[in-house]
């Protein structure tokens, strides 16, 4: 069951929001909110059909006449409650009711382009006998003469009784126009009244029912048209209760046929829901996916549904012999964007909506998806951001089985990164056991190192433009990637000499893959000078290439100055500072010493036009400060003395 933490974390209930725009009625809107991932297959793929079918219905270029739901809310939670439904309840239901006749008319004909939900409509119930009679009761929301035999008798007599009425006021406006304010009959506290100046109030017999603001006009009701008028109320009081009697029987009607009235709701909140579920889809540009409960995952061209087109599509494999990915790559470079777009696009594939990728994208059915994204820390608790992530793996490893998607932003990070990336790995290992699908993003070399070793998990990074220093957003399975921070600090001017420093650093702390024991300080080189003239060791002693860095190393030149280059025998990364001799041996830097070693025995880790920027002064890398500011004094001028100092196996 997915939880409110994954939802949240993966934007899922900011996307609901906005399939929830394309709602029209508040049955549909209810659904859209309550919408949540399906765990079965085949549930999934149930209502993934249903948007298609929704979809298809869109694109025929026919509106959907959905019924107006204005009203049965109310009207639904009113009847059985011993309410009597007024005029305008009975306009709304009746709009209802025509609307689901037109409704099965239209879905009859439209079974060949949508089958599935065209079938639901043979569940609704017209309900003629009562549009019939609402219809012959209730016009223009009243209620109409021949309701009732007893109502037309009445409204005949009051028609008769207010005819009388008028004429007699009529008269009295003749006799007493002398008096009067102005020669007009009016009502005021539902009796007919004419106006006479207050100065002459006492000479018209009758009651005064109301006096004009400023005083000069008194409203009276004649004693001579007081017996008309009494005569006219009990008529009126009549006519009220008679319409009850009306109301009451239509409404016991309507509550007969309760259950039918509330399942065509739910009927048209369905159809509502699955058609906004296709129009959202068809905003994004969304596509159908196939779904499958064994862990693959196969997204061509996949954008973040939020982002819609200013986000770089991603491709992304996993499932069968991978089911752990590890993703690396410089900060802001998209790798949290990558696991909440995969996330976030399978709990909509598990929802049975669209997803924005291309045709053909594949989408596995979980059962919980685990997310740890962002440093998760609690300051109600007190939590450090390592004791959140802890928290949080903690209850990863409760639960997580072979049917759970684990998503992991930054590992190892928060604590020392020695333990730090140790525990990692054994959590990835216990999950990789488990046959979980996994997809974490990491800085640490070490766990690219153990993906690139370890069977079922492999690397992946994302792309970065040296030109620019920007991210391209772009996701490269199978390659490893850098941090890339002593490029972007050299392109920003940081100090050549603090650069130097770092890469010097860099290069003297490189730490050993997982489980290979690091070589004693000066063992390595003494082993690499004794050996570095001898022929490589057999094939069945070298470790292990992986396929994507060999692709790399055959398609391209021989071994350039500045690429960083791994040394198997050593555990160690070099840099090269000599292209290959006619022996064969290329000059590698590694730590503090200068090295010839056979081509054979190094692997291209990271190519220089990766590592440096473009017309880089590669001497800071190779030669000392100090060679460095004499050799530049001697490019100005000669100086009596002056010389540069190589160490031995230089050159």
């Amino acid at each position: 069951m997915m939880t409110i933490t994954t939802n949240q974390a993966l934007q899922y209930e900011q996307m609901k929001e906005e399939v929830l725009r394309y709602a029209q009625s508040y049955r549909g809107a209810q659904y859209v909110t309550a919408m949540s991932p399906q765990q079965n297959l085949r549930a999934a793929k149930n209502v993934m059909e249903e948007t298609e079918e929704a979809a298809a219905l869109l694109k025929s270029g026919a509106s959907v006449p959905l019924p107006a739901m204005e009203g049965m809310e109310q009207i639904l939670q009113l009847l059985g409650t011993g309410y009597i439904l007024q005029e305008g309840d009975w306009m709304q239901l009746q709009q209802f009711l025509r609307s689901v006749k037109q409704l099965l008319r239209y879905m009859e004909t439209k079974r060949g382009i949508a089958p599935v939900i065209s079938s639901y409509a043979a569940s609704m119930s017209e309900l003629p006998g009562l549009l019939m009679e609402i219809e012959r009761c209730i016009y223009a929301g009243r209620i109409q003469d021949h309701a009732s035999k007893e109502l037309s008798k009445i409204r005949k007599k009051l028609l008769l009784t207010e005819d009388k009425l008028k004429r007699k006021l009529s008269s009295l406006l003749l006799k007493h126009r002398e008096l009067l304010q102005e020669s007009l009959v009016s009502q005021r506290n539902g009796k007919y009244v004419i106006p006479v100046k207050k100065e002459h109030r006492r000479l018209i017999p009758g009651v005064v029912m109301d006096e004009s603001a400023s005083g000069q006009t008194v409203y009276i009701e004649p004693a001579d048209a007081a017996a008309l008028s009494g005569e006219l109320s009990l008529l009126q009081a009549d006519e009220a209760r008679e319409e009850n009697i009306i109301l009451s029987l239509l409404t016991a009607k309507a509550e007969a046929h309760l259950t039918e009235l509330a399942h065509n709701a739910e009927a048209v909140g369905q159809y509502d829901y699955i058609l906004a579920r296709g129009k959202y889809g068809l905003s994004i540009g969304g596509q159908p996916v196939k779904l499958n409960d064994e862990g693959v995952i196969s997204l061509r061209q996949v954008r973040h549904p939020l982002l819609h087109n200013s986000m770089i599509p991603l491709d992304v494999e996993m499932g069968g012999t991978c089911r752990a990915l590890i993703i690396t790559g410089p900060n802001t470079g998209g790798k949290t964007m990558t696991l909440k777009t995969v996330g976030l696009v399978t709990l909509m594939a598990q929802s049975g909506l669209f997803i924005p990728a291309d045709e053909g994208s594949m989408c596995s059915i979980f059962r919980e998806i685990f997310v740890d994204i962002g440093d998760g820390q609690s300051l109600e608790h007190a939590l450090s951001t390592f004791s959140a992530h802890l928290a949080q793996m903690k209850r990863i490893l409760d639960s997580a089985d072979h049917r759970s998607l684990i998503l992991l932003d930054e590992m190892a990070s928060g604590t020392d990164p020695g333990e730090g990336i140790g525990l990692s790995i054994a959590i990835l290992e216990e999950l990789h056991r488990r046959r979980c699908i996994i997809m974490a993003t990491t800085h640490f070399n070490e766990l690219k190192h153990f993906a690139a070793n370890t069977h079922g998990f492999q690397n992946a990074r994302m792309e970065f433009d040296l030109h620019t220093l920007a991210p391209t957003y772009r996701l490269r399975i199978g390659e490893a990637g850098e941090s890339y921070a002593l490029i972007i600090a050299a392109r920003l001017g940081i100090s050549k000499d603090i650069i130097t420093r770092s890469l010097e650093l860099r290069s003297s702390h490189q730490v050993h893959p997982i489980g290979t024991p690091s070589s004693e300080d000066g063992r390595e080189e003494e082993i690499v000078e004794a050996e570095s003239d001898a022929e490589p060791p057999s094939s069945s002693e070298e470790p292990q290439e992986d396929a994507p860095a060999l692709k790399v190393q055959k398609s391209r030149s021989p071994f350039q100055v500045g690429d960083a280059v791994w040394i198997s025998y050593l555990n160690a990364i070099g840099i090269v500072y000599a292209v290959e001799d006619k022996r064969g041996r290329v000059g590698v830097q590694v730590r503090d010493s200068k090295l010839r070693i056979n081509h054979k025995r190094l692997k291209l880790h990271i190519e220089a036009a990766e590592l440096y920027p473009e017309q880089y002064d590669m001497s800071i890398v190779f030669d000392s400060k100090e060679n460095r500011k004499k050799r530049r004094l001697l490019q100005r001028k000669h100086v009596e003395g002056l010389s540069i100092e190589m160490k031995p196996d230089e050159g």
